[in-house]
């Protein structure tokens, strides 16, 4: 009996305890590949979280220099474009360098958690400087209401008084792209238009 058994059972045994420790440590790689993937989608969710303030400046620097908005780059504002600078490259991954915007332009906000850069940079959607109302300027607008008569507009939605439409307030669109980069290099950006 002792000469027909050969071990094989130890043999089998190791197996199985060396597939068991490769699957735990397929099992350990996969949870800390997951923890890793959770962390970094957090950081980015708090980007985009933090590009809100960023637009807010904005907002408030818009409505703060409305006499100062015909122009490129007023007062030093070197975040502030009168024209939309068509081709240009906010992700700095250009072939042609030339494209690539320079984000040290650009107008910097505190964020609340000082792990973050919040940046931001403003463009009127015009095709050049100058008021709106210049035809060099080529301004992407909207008019708050229409009007009726020789123009062909209906009034639906348009205060009008007797049969005439009461002229609609025209408006300006600017783009304000919002940079916001954190902690373990996550970088967003965020664009958004106001009028």
């Amino acid at each position: 009996m002792r000469r027909a058994q050969q071990g094989v059972v130890l043999f089998i045994a190791l197996i199985i305890l060396v597939a068991m420790t490769l699957a735990g440590i397929a099992l350990m790689r996969s949870v800390d590949t997951n923890v890793l993937i959770a962390g970094n989608l957090a950081f980015r969710q708090a980007n985009t979280m933090y590009a809100d303030t960023g637009l807010e400046a904005a907002r408030a620097w818009l409505t703060a220099n409305t006499a100062s908005l015909n122009n490129n780059q007023p007062a030093g504002a070197l975040h502030y474009w009168a024209n939309y600078q068509e081709g240009l490259n906010f992700l700095g991954n250009a072939v042609a360098p030339a494209v690539n915007y320079d984000w040290t332009q650009a107008a910097t906000v505190a964020a609340p958690d000082p792990a973050y850069t919040i940046a931001y940079v403003i463009h009127r959607l015009c095709g050049g400087a100058g008021a709106p109302s210049d035809a060099s300027a080529k301004c992407m607008q909207a008019s708050a209401g229409g009007g009726s008569g020789s123009s062909g507009l209906g009034t639906k939605g348009v205060v009008t008084y007797g049969v005439q439409a009461l002229p609609g307030v025209s408006t300006i669109y600017y783009r304000v792209t919002i940079r916001v980069s954190g902690p373990r290099n996550t970088l967003s950006y965020v664009q958004a238009i106001l009028n």
